[in-house]
Formats: structure tokens, C-alpha cells, sequence
């Protein structure tokens, strides 16, 4: 049963609405293939909010409802305080959208490209004309605005859909995989900008990201998201700390069997500090209060069942961990899996 939209919108006089808040969203695809089960998501005003989770997990499908270019097939979603179902065009207005695809008129010039958009919000004059400049100035692009775009590079053109979105000033700002195909140095200036959109605006901005680096950088709170639904969400801090002590993780040459696993619960049960032990086809992942003691017992165990080592590590835990313990599985083998699930599906994220 939907949740009605009146549920997620404050009365007057009430705390603030969030920006986004999304219900129960259910959204399947021909083939049978469910792209999200059930999600729901809260972003508050002026904060950035991550959708991490690999590819195919639901996160762009999450995104196209909330922008109006898809409906679910039962949920509910209010956005920048309009129902997105009820009042998509007052949703349209209200938002700026950067897709993973660039938006931007490849013939036409950069100025030409941020002209146009400000036209189709009504923006005419001067004042559209000052906003293109401060635009332009802002990421960069005042030499580049006479060329076309088709000669940018790939962080310039990304520069460009980032402002693009900007142009009419809306209050929430959606990113889909806003790094995706920059090389580090263009990735980083592109988070630089993120983060100072966020604090220098206070505007709300939700991305979506594969990047387990992008989303602890960038979000203030994040949504994990994995086979269509959510299962976590908190800070990046917070998720990190839930999980004691250090994480341990050991490569192993070659998977480890039933006795192996048996002769290593049994050994590590009497390792004080020890919490969890997970194993993932080559790899075993240890939560211990002390890593450097954990460790050696971990080594002197596979070293006396005959198993081999090819590495193995000590450190604080990170969204990997979380996606671990949360997920069931590595987020290594997470994105791979949902890769071929979206070639399996033609391309359903």
C-alpha cells in the first residue's frame, strides 16, 4: 500500500520537510527483472547525500523516478516539497539534473549550451546573461565558453553538465555517477566543486556513485544500496564506526575448505578481541579490537592447515567493511556481478 503524499510533507508551522523522501519504491522491468524493492530515502535540505552501491543495483532507476522520467510501479516520492507523480512539472522546476550522459549540444558552444537552458526555465536579459558569466568563471570554462563543445575534454564537458544544472538556481541538485570516465586528476577537481556547491550554496545535492572513495568524501550521510534496496544508511563515520576495532583481511593463494574453515573458527574463537570472521571465496575478513594480534594467529592457523598466503592486511574499517557486513558479499564481487546483471537486463541500473 502506498504511503500518501500528505505522510512525507510537514504541515505549516512544523520542523522542515526534507528535500527528498522517497517511500516503499518499487520499480520492475520487462523480463521480470526488479530494479528496486522497496527503497526508501531521506535526504534533509542542504546536505549532500550518497547512493553508493555497484552497478545494477537500483541507484539511476532511484534517480529517474525522483526526476519524473520514470514512474514507479508503486512507492511514493515527494520532492523539493511536490509529489513526483501528482506535480512532475513543479518537480522539473525545481531541480537540476546532471545524468551520466552529457546533456550538452556538442555543436553548439559552451555559452550557447548554458543560454539555452536558462531559456527553457524562462530566464531572459541581463540577468541570464550575468548568471551564464558567473557560471562560466565558476568551473572554469570563461576561455573555453566560445568553442564548442565537442572539442572539450572530458572534465571540461563534465564542468559544463554540472553548470547546466545549475543555471536556474534549483533547490536540489541530483548527480548520477557525476565522476564517471574522468581520469583522477579531473575526478578530483569535479569532487573539489562538489563539495564547495555544498557549502557555499547550501544546496541540496543527492549523487549517486559506484566510488566507495567518492561517497566517503563527499556525503554527509549515504544510503548503501545493493539488489534493489537499502541496506544501510547513516554518516560515513558512523557506519565505519559501528564496526570495532581493526578489519583484517588475508588473500589466499587458493580458496580454503570445509576443514580449513572449521580448523580456523575453531583457532580464532580462543583469539581474545576477535568478533567476526567472514569468508569470501579467496578471501578471509577478521574484526578484531587488535589487528596485531589478531593477525598472527590468522597466519599461524592457515600456515599449520597447509594454506597458502598471497597477501594480507591490517587497517581501520572502511565503506568496504560496511558494504561486507551489510551486504553479505565484497563489493569487488558486488560490482562484477551487477555488471553482468545489467548486460543479462540491456542496461536496467
Amino acid at each position: 500500500m502506498s504511503i500518501p503524499a500528505h505522510a512525507v510533507e510537514p504541515a505549516a508551522g512544523t520542523a522542515a520537510r526534507p528535500a527528498v523522501a522517497a517511500r516503499r519504491l518499487i520499480k520492475t522491468y520487462p523480463g521480470d527483472v526488479t530494479a528496486l524493492n522497496g527503497i526508501d530515502i531521506t535526504v534533509e535540505q542542504g546536505t549532500v547525500f550518497g547512493l553508493l552501491g555497484p552497478n545494477g543495483a537500483g541507484k539511476s532507476t532511484t534517480v529517474k523516478i525522483l526526476t519524473t522520467l520514470a514512474r514507479p510501479d508503486s512507492g511514493t516520492a515527494v520532492v523539493a516539497g511536490h509529489d513526483v507523480l501528482r506535480h512532475p512539472d513543479r518537480v522539473r522546476r525545481a531541480i537540476g539534473v546532471v545524468a551520466q550522459n552529457s546533456g550538452a549540444d556538442p555543436v553548439a558552444t559552451g555559452r550557447e549550451n548554458l543560454l539555452l537552458q536558462g531559456r527553457l526555465y524562462g530566464m531572459r536579459g541581463a540577468a541570464l546573461v550575468r548568471r551564464v558569466d558567473g557560471l562560466l568563471e565558476r568551473f572554469g570554462l570563461a576561455d573555453a565558453a566560445p568553442r564548442q563543445v565537442k572539442g572539450y575534454s572530458g572534465g571540461m564537458r563534465r564542468r559544463l553538465d554540472v553548470a547546466l544544472g545549475l543555471v536556474h538556481r534549483p533547490e536540489v541538485l541530483f548527480l548520477d555517477e557525476p565522476t564517471t570516465g574522468l581520469d583522477p586528476e579531473a575526478r578530483t577537481a569535479m569532487w573539489d566543486e562538489i563539495a564547495r556547491l555544498a557549502g557555499d550554496e547550501g544546496l541540496t545535492i543527492l549523487l549517486t556513485t559506484h566510488h566507495l572513495e567518492e561517497a566517503d568524501r563527499l556525503a554527509e550521510r549515504i544510503a548503501i544500496v545493493d539488489r534493489g534496496r537499502v541496506v544501510v544508511d547513516g554518516t560515513p563515520d558512523s557506519l565505519k564506526g559501528e564496526l570495532r576495532g581493526d578489519a583484517v583481511h588475508v588473500e589466499l593463494r587458493s580458496p580454503l575448505g570445509d576443514s580449513g574453515r572449521t580448523l580456523l573458527e575453531g583457532a580464532l574463537i580462543r583469539v581474545p578481541g576477535v568478533h567476526e570472521t567472514l569468508y569470501d571465496g579467496r578471501r578471509i575478513s577478521v574484526r578484531a579490537d587488535d589487528g596485531a594480534v589478531a593477525m598472527p594467529a590468522l597466519l599461524g592457523v592457515l600456515e599449520r592447515a597447509g594454506v597458502g598466503v598471497a597477501a594480507a592486511t591490517v587497517a581501520r574499517p572502511s565503506l568496504d567493511d560496511v558494504y561486507l557486513r551489510y551486504a553479505g558479499r565484497r563489493y569487488a564481487e558486488a560490482e562484477a556481478a551487477g555488471t553482468e546483471r545489467l548486460a543479462l537486463a540491456g542496461g536496467v541500473r
